[in-house]
C-alpha cells in the first residue's frame, strides 16, 4: 500500500461511512464489471459533471477535463507514462493507477516466457526437429539465480512461482526494502551489481527516465552467455539496438518480449529473425479481461475512500508511477 500524497489528503481524510455520498464517473464508456463494483460498494454511477470519483478506462487522449469536486481519478493502467507525458495528471487530487492488480496473471506470463526460453521452446519452434543444436542448451531454473527488476506487484506475484521451480531470486526494488521470499533484496542504484550475478533477468519496472535503456550495451556485457531476458514491463526498458547486437554476438542465451520499443515492431525487426527470441503481441495483461480483472481492487478502493482510509496504488505525483 503507497500512502497518498500530501497534496491529495482532501481524498484520503476520514469519510462520512455514507456510501450513498459515493458519486463515481465510469469513462469514456460505463463499463459493465466497473460498474457493478461502484454498486456494489453503496455507490451511484453518475455523469461526470455530477462525481467525486472518476474512473477512467481509457487513454490519455480524449480525457476531459475535470470538474472542482473531483478529488480522486482511478486510472485502469498500471503505466501511466503516457498520462504524465500529456500533463494530465495534476497535483489537486488524488490519482491511483492499476499497479499490482493485474500482477498475478502478468507474473504467470514471465514464468511462461523464461521457461520458454530455458528450456529452447523457443529455438525449437524455430525449427524441426533439430535435436543435435537444442539438446545441449537446455537449462533448468533448479538453482538459478532470476532477478527481478522492478519488483513490485507483478514481482512478489512471480516470487513464489520461481521459488517453486527451484530458483533463487534477486529484487531490485527502489527502495530496497526486503522482498518477501527473495534471497536478496537491494535498492535501484545497485542494478548493475544484480545483473552480474544473474542467470536470467525479469524486468516489471515502470518506464521513468531513470529506467529508459537501462537494458543497454555496458549492462547487457554484466549477463552470461545463458542469460534470457525477461520484458513484461514497458519496450523502452531495453535498448534493442543494443540486444540485437548482444544476441548476435552470442552474449546472452535469448530474449522473451511481451512489449517492444517501439509497439507494435515494424514488420522486419531484425529481433523477428533469430531463433533467441520470442516476442508476444503485449498480452500479459489481455485488454479482453482488463476490467473484469480491476472491478475487484476498485471496490476495495471505493470501499477505503468511503471510510477515510489509504487508497491502493496511489500515484506519486511528479514520480510519474
Amino acid at each position: 500500500m503507497i500512502p497518498s500524497p500530501p497534496s491529495a489528503d482532501r481524498a484520503n481524510r476520514p469519510g462520512t461511512g455514507d456510501a450513498t455520498a459515493l458519486r463515481v464517473a465510469v469513462e469514456p464508456t460505463r463499463d459493465p464489471h466497473l460498474v457493478a463494483a461502484v454498486e456494489g460498494a453503496g455507490g451511484s454511477v453518475v455523469p461526470l459533471e455530477e462525481a467525486r470519483v472518476l474512473v477512467w478506462i481509457g487513454g490519455p487522449d480524449g480525457f476531459p477535463a475535470l470538474p472542482q469536486q473531483v478529488e480522486w481519478v482511478a486510472l485502469s493502467t498500471a503505466g501511466i507514462e503516457h498520462f504524465v507525458a500529456e500533463g494530465v495528471l495534476d497535483d489537486r487530487r488524488t490519482w491511483t493507477n492499476a499497479s499490482g492488480f493485474y500482477a498475478r496473471g502478468v507474473a504467470e506470463h514471465a514464468l511462461a516466457l523464461l521457461l520458454a526460453g530455458t528450456r529452447q521452446v523457443v529455438r525449437s519452434a524455430h525449427t524441426r526437429w533439430a535435436k543435435d543444436a537444442v539438446d545441449p542448451t537446455v537449462r533448468t531454473l533448479r538453482g538459478a539465480s532470476v532477478a527481478i527488476i522492478g519488483a513490485g506487484g507483478i514481482g512478489r506475484e512471480l516470487v513464489p512461482l520461481l521459488t517453486a521451480c527451484g530458483a533463487r531470486t534477486l529484487a531490485v526494488t527502489r527502495s530496497g526494502r526486503p522482498v518477501e521470499g527473495a534471497a536478496l533484496t537491494v535498492p535501484a542504484e545497485r542494478t548493475e551489481e544484480v545483473l552480474a550475478q544473474a542467470d536470467h533477468v525479469v524486468l516489471a519496472a515502470p518506464d521513468t527516465p531513470e529506467t529508459r535503456h537501462l537494458i543497454n550495451d555496458r549492462t547487457l556485457a554484466l549477463l552470461r552467455p545463458h542469460s534470457w531476458i525477461v520484458n513484461v514491463a514497458r519496450g523502452p526498458l531495453i535498448d534493442q539496438a543494443a540486444l540485437y547486437r548482444a544476441l548476435t554476438a552470442g552474449l546472452i542465451g535469448g530474449a522473451a518480449l511481451d512489449v517492444t520499443d517501439p509497439e507494435p515492431p515494424a514488420p522486419d525487426d531484425p529481433l523477428f529473425g533469430l531463433d533467441t527470441v520470442v516476442i508476444t503481441p503485449h498480452v500479459a495483461n489481455p485488454a479482453g479481461r482488463l476490467t473484469e480483472e480491476m472491478a475487484g481492487p476498485l471496490a476495495e478502493n471505493l470501499r477505503r475512500f468511503v471510510d477515510g482510509e489509504d487508497l491502493l496504488s496511489v500515484v506519486e505525483y511528479g514520480r510519474g508511477y
